[in-house]
């Protein structure tokens, strides 16, 4: 990736509403080894859609200088933000003159590159179940440890963490959400007709889908409430669905990377 502090990439976001893929050209700066973008919209009024995008869906994808990978996208708040923006305009002095321009304040955004014991290179569609379990895990572990901080008060040097937070668990929600429709709709099926003797576990697969779903919307809605809820029934809930969640991919991993470490990944062309 190029060394410049200040250069352009390709961001693409899902749709808050339409759900489809949406790209756009942005400006970005390097700073203390972070990814930034600024949601200025040319010092419009008005937030940028691909901003209102990020905020429902966290997982985004960055092209740059040739490479594309996943982020999660988390706004900066408080001084933090501040912060950010003042390393932001010392790299591209442009952004002083866009918040000039409104009274809305111009979010900075973190392109956060989570790291990940998953290898970057898989050959079998075993590989690439697993692949995604270890991102899924990932996440789950960043919302325990940034709720712990949050709750204990530990970490003053990242304000506004509750929002960070909400981010790293909506990005597991959607990623977990996304893995679950493709196993349901591609992966199951195809299972199915050559391995007809785990019909019971794809059917109880599913069935945890529906649960997993249900909890999907409960985390949400738990780590939305992390700056008012009481913290031992907080810690207490959020280790329950955790458990639960961890739970079901260790099961999926037990009946299904056997059968899938032949298959070979990305499928061979027609």
């Amino acid at each position: 990736m190029p060394e410049n502090p200040s250069d352009l990439l390709l961001l693409t976001t899902t749709g808050a509403r339409s759900g489809r893929p949406h790209t756009v050209p942005l400006g970005c700066v390097r700073h203390a080894g972070l990814l930034l973008v600024v949601a200025s919209n040319l010092g419009a009024d008005r937030h940028p859609a691909w901003y209102h995008n990020l905020l429902a869906r966290p997982v985004v994808t960055v092209e740059l200088d040739g490479y594309a990978l996943e982020a999660v996208a988390v706004p900066a708040q408080g001084a933090r933000r501040d912060e950010l923006f003042a390393a932001v305009v010392r790299a591209a002095p442009g952004y002083a003159d866009h918040q000039a321009a409104t009274a809305r304040t111009l979010p900075v955004v973190v392109l956060d590159r989570p790291t990940t014991d998953a290898p970057a290179t898989v050959t079998t569609l075993a590989g690439k179940l697993l692949q995604v379990h270890v991102w899924l895990r990932e996440q789950l572990r960043r919302v325990r440890e940034e709720t712990e901080a949050h709750l204990a008060g530990t970490d003053t040097s990242v304000p506004g963490l509750g929002l960070q937070i909400r981010q790293h668990c909506l990005a597991f929600c959607q990623s977990l959400e996304f893995h679950h429709v493709s196993e349901d709709g591609h992966l199951f099926p195809g299972i199915a007709r050559w391995h007809p003797e785990l019909a019971d576990v794809l059917e109880r697969l599913r069935a945890e889908h529906v649960e997993v779903a249900r909890m999907q919307k409960a985390l949400v809605a738990l780590v939305d409430d992390v700056t008012t809820a009481d913290p031992v029934t907080f810690r207490a809930e959020l280790a329950r669905m955790t458990k639960e969640l961890i739970a079901h991919l260790d099961h999926e991993e037990e009946h299904l990377l056997p059968v899938l470490a032949d298959v070979p990944w990305p499928p061979p062309r027609p």
